[in-house]
């Protein structure tokens, strides 16, 4: 039934003059915008919901998500600093994650499709830039956190380390004003998000790879497929066609339906998973799989989604998946090498979620994974 309700918001879009990315669209003498859950309802109700219904038998209409009226965009402060975090509601639902290996340009880590359902989360609208990130690896953690608030996630005092020094500049002589904060460890992201949950009271992790591919598809709003149309991959990500030769500034283009940015383009993305070159081989093994997740177990290979400003238009999509490499640390002459730097991957960074549901501290506790060293 959600494939059909999808297919007729994606109808409607059609026919009328609408960027379903701000939900706006034109009148006479008018522009105007309308809230996502508002702009559903009217759709459905204009269209006596005839589009989502089969032709050869009368069915139910699909039922929409409950509307949770806390459940929406807000800005994350960080305590004693003028720096915050764009956060943007991505509602929980089914896909079918994934492609079909036999289309053109699919690699065989790409599908085949499955069913997966991920919760409510909110996700960053955009990478980490490097000045969120540098509160925390400039920081100062005894002076600056309280016991109090560390033990309620279950943190000892000393639990968050900080980054080593880069072994050379990290960010490549591109420049730092506005862009993602590049270069680093899965470790070091993870360790971000558990920073940034003791200074702000909120629960943040890395998304899941369920997770950042159905933000990335755009959530129950879907289809966001831009690889078939090349002026509107240039209005929406950055990749090795326009980005002349390096990572840029994030926010730049145009957002997906749910307002995240950059999501197939600019830098590629950690996520909380190991990599498995069979990934939905083993998704497949449920009927439905609910919010998978495959917590590291070894180094190397960890997944990173999406695209870069290195990569052609061909690699810009929300099926996009690759494994981290230890050569990604080549120019790194420590042993061990550092846990927090890939001084070869300067197309690779992160953003982060917090799920709706806020997970007991034993849960908390599973996503606190332990550094490894890289002999």
């Amino acid at each position: 039934m959600l494939h059909r309700y999808i297919k007729g918001l994606s109808e409607i879009f059609g026919h009328m003059n609408m960027r379903p990315s701000n939900f706006e669209f034109s009148l006479p003498g008018h522009t105007l915008r309308i809230l996502p859950v508002i702009m559903v309802s009217i759709l459905l109700i204009s269209s006596g919901c005839s589009l989502f219904q089969e032709s050869s038998a009368p069915e139910e209409a699909a039922a929409l998500p409950e509307y949770d009226p806390d459940f929406t965009a807000y800005t994350q402060s960080i305590p004693d600093t003028d720096v915050t975090i764009d956060m943007v509601p991505v509602l929980g639902g089914e896909f079918m994650m994934g492609r079909s290996t036999d289309e053109p340009g699919m690699e065989s880590h790409e599908g085949p499709p499955s069913e997966v359902e991920v919760s409510s989360f909110w996700m960053s609208s955009h990478e980490i830039t490097w000045d969120q990130y540098e509160l925390y690896s400039k920081e100062v953690v005894e002076a600056d956190f309280t016991a109090e608030l560390l033990a309620e996630f279950g943190l000892e005092a000393d639990a968050i380390a900080l980054p080593s020094p880069p072994y050379g500049d990290e960010a490549y002589g591109m420049g730092r004003d506005n862009r993602p904060a590049i270069s680093i460890t899965q470790y070091a992201a993870l360790t971000y998000a558990m920073w940034l949950t003791a200074k702000t009271g909120e629960f943040h992790r890395l998304p899941t790879e369920a997770e950042w591919e159905y933000a990335c598809r755009g959530g129950v709003y879907g289809g966001y497929d831009l690889e078939s149309d090349p002026d509107l991959l240039d209005q929406h990500e950055w990749y090795a066609g326009n980005s002349d030769g390096s990572y840029n500034p994030v926010a730049v283009k145009e957002p997906n339906p749910l307002g995240l940015y950059d999501m197939k383009g600019n830098i590629a993305e950690w996520t909380m998973d190991q990599y498995y070159e069979d990934y939905h081989e083993r998704l497949n093994d449920q009927e439905v799989a609910l919010d998978p997740w495959f917590k590291p177990d070894e180094l190397y290979p960890r997944a990173v989604r999406g695209g870069s400003w290195r990569d052609s238009a061909d690699d810009i999509r929300c099926t996009q998946r690759r494994g981290s490499e230890q050569r990604w640390k080549r120019g790194d002459p420590q042993i061990p090498k550092s846990m927090w730097w890939h001084t070869n991957a300067s197309f690779l960074g992160f953003r982060i979620v917090r799920p709706l549901e806020t997970p007991t501290q034993e849960e908390m506790e599973e996503y606190w994974i332990e550094p490894m060293w890289d002999i």
